[in-house]
């Protein structure tokens, strides 16, 4: 009987050690792999990849000039969120192509030089590859309304010359008040980070995040729109639906035909009345687009002093700038304040929510990039279950894990070096 004992014991003793050397061998083999392939996934994630970029031109034919934006993005990750960024901007000389209905044939010139300055920022193995897109606004939406065929006209002419170069032409065609609204609406919170969900290494649990609302003054209209608190619009026609990153977006838009600050001043000339967009330029101009200005009534009185130098004092102050805007900083600067005060309703409690944009990280705050990504579909209904880590929490999380595995390697040598201790503290 003892010897049946002392044979058993051994024989349990070389099966735990037989046991422990396998299990800890397999571990610590499968700790070292682990290792290697957070390593290497770690090089693979920060290695530089070769610059694949696609282009898109967008031109915004307004009431009283018309501007051309070229954009750039990673072609690899078009379908990310704040990957698009404007490369270029370019003045067209001369008015709005609304004021070529008589001479259409000139549009020809009028598009010459920005065009051409696209060929030349735009590789040319790009070019067949390039979709431009015409919009235009409020001044051909009065056009049509005044001459629907001579709306036509200026369009068919602005196709053809663009059809001459050798880009991707998708298209000119007269945006509603609407679209306009809304496209604006989404470029703010496109270049934001409005469209993705938060995630930080600390809460693994996405949260939507707020927009923005979006105020546009043109020369002929001015467009609001926003997501209602209470998801309601007063009527279909002012609504539109998005589905941006798993979303869904009921945003109210209203356009104002005729209360642009160009057609403001109009009427006021034309009756000789006693008693960004144009929001952000004028504001910038008058200092008031500080955050230092904070209230309506710091506004109405640097309004005041302005609207209160003599025209000479004006020049006098100002001689860089062309007499034609110069004189129009008064009206336009009361106007929007009565816009925001009397018509949109904004008060002191709410002032400080009002911010002046002209462009967010080196991109034109208007419509023309929202509009070039809702055609190009840059923008998808879907998102990734998780936003991308920041870069720094991305290497901390590489760091601890890779300790954490390294000290579990370590510890299976240990066990694998003294079992008995290891079955003893196990018992």
């Amino acid at each position: 009987m003892c010897c049946l004992v002392l044979t058993s014991a051994i024989e349990d003793s070389e099966l735990k050690k037989f046991c422990s050397k396998n299990i800890l061998v397999i571990l610590g083999f499968s700790s070292i792999i682990a290792v290697i392939a957070l390593i290497a996934v770690g090089m693979t994630q920060n290695k530089p990849l070769p610059e694949n970029v696609k282009y898109g031109i967008v031109l915004d034919a307004g009431s009283s000039h018309t501007n051309l934006y070229i954009y750039k993005w990673a072609a690899e990750k078009e379908n990310d969120t704040g990957v698009v960024r404007q490369i270029e901007e370019c003045k067209v000389k001369g008015p709005g192509i609304s004021k070529y209905v008589q001479k259409p044939n000139e549009l020809d010139m009028y598009l010459t030089e920005c065009m051409e300055k696209s060929k030349e920022v735009i590789p040319s193995s790009q070019h067949q590859d390039t979709p431009v897109y015409l919009g235009a606004t409020a001044g051909m939406r009065l056009l049509r309304m005044e001459n629907e065929q001579s709306a036509e006209r200026v369009l068919a002419a602005v196709s053809r010359s663009l059809s001459n170069y050798p880009f991707d032409f998708q298209g000119a065609r007269i945006i509603t008040g609407q679209e306009e609204g809304a496209y604006g609406w989404i470029t703010i919170n496109y270049l934001l980070g409005k469209f993705t969900q938060k995630l930080s290494w600390l809460s693994f649990i996405p949260q939507s995040q707020e927009t923005f609302g979006a105020l546009d003054l043109g020369g002929a209209s001015t467009q609001i729109t926003f997501v209602p608190l209470n998801y309601t619009v007063e009527s279909p026609e002012n609504s539109l639906q998005f589905r941006l990153y798993g979303k869904d977006y009921t945003v109210y838009t209203h356009s104002f035909l005729c209360y642009g600050k160009d057609q403001a001043l109009w009427q006021k000339l034309a009756k000789d009345i006693q008693a960004f967009s144009a929001f952000y330029f004028v504001m910038d101009f008058l200092n008031l687009t500080s955050e230092k200005v904070s209230s309506e009534e710091q506004m109405i009185e640097i309004m005041g002093n302005f609207c209160s130098k003599s025209w000479e004092e004006v020049k006098t102050s100002f001689p860089e700038i062309k007499e034609k805007y110069l004189s129009e900083y008064c009206f336009s600067g009361a106007y929007i304040l009565s816009l925001l005060l009397q018509g949109y309703h904004f008060t002191n409690d709410s002032w400080e929510q009002i911010h002046f944009m002209g462009k967010v990280e080196g991109s034109n705050a208007g419509w023309t990039l929202g509009y070039m990504l809702n055609l190009t579909n840059m923008i998808p209904a879907e998102q990734p279950s998780s936003a991308r880590l920041p870069h720094s929490t991305y290497i901390f999380l590489m760091v601890l894990f890779s300790l954490i595995l390294v000290a579990v390697f370590i510890t299976g040598i240990f066990i694998c070096n003294k079992p008995s201790y290891f079955w003893k503290e196990m018992v």
